[in-house]
């Protein structure tokens, strides 16, 4: 950048950027992982949820390993469907489709 007014060189600008997701929000701020698992629970409760949903729409920015602590440290049984999705972007990913199964109730880890 040369002069104060002018974009970045990869062309994001970071305060317009800022406050254009900030009006998207409706959840929690918190980046913890404690909190980002609660929120892909309660989304999960809802239904399935696919990696680009949950980066976009929760700010989990890795569902994998939220998905997996669920799994394993809480008990909950949660399947992985691999699917292909368009990213806001335009660009077809292969990504992982969450679905929490619920014929089987979540158990605590000791």
């Amino acid at each position: 950048m040369t002069g104060s007014n002018e974009k970045p060189a990869h062309g994001w600008h970071r305060e317009a950027g800022l406050a254009q997701r900030s009006s998207k929000r409706k959840h929690s701020s918190s980046n913890r992982a404690e909190d980002q698992r609660q929120r892909l629970l309660q989304r999960l409760g809802k239904g399935a949820v696919s990696t680009i949903e949950a980066r976009r729409d929760l700010d989990i920015m890795m569902p994998a390993a939220r998905v997996h602590e669920l799994r394993h440290k809480h008990g909950y049984r949660i399947e992985t469907v691999w699917i292909e999705q368009a990213t806001d972007g335009g660009m077809v990913h292969r990504v992982a489709l969450y679905v929490l199964r619920h014929s089987e109730q979540h158990r605590e880890a000791a």
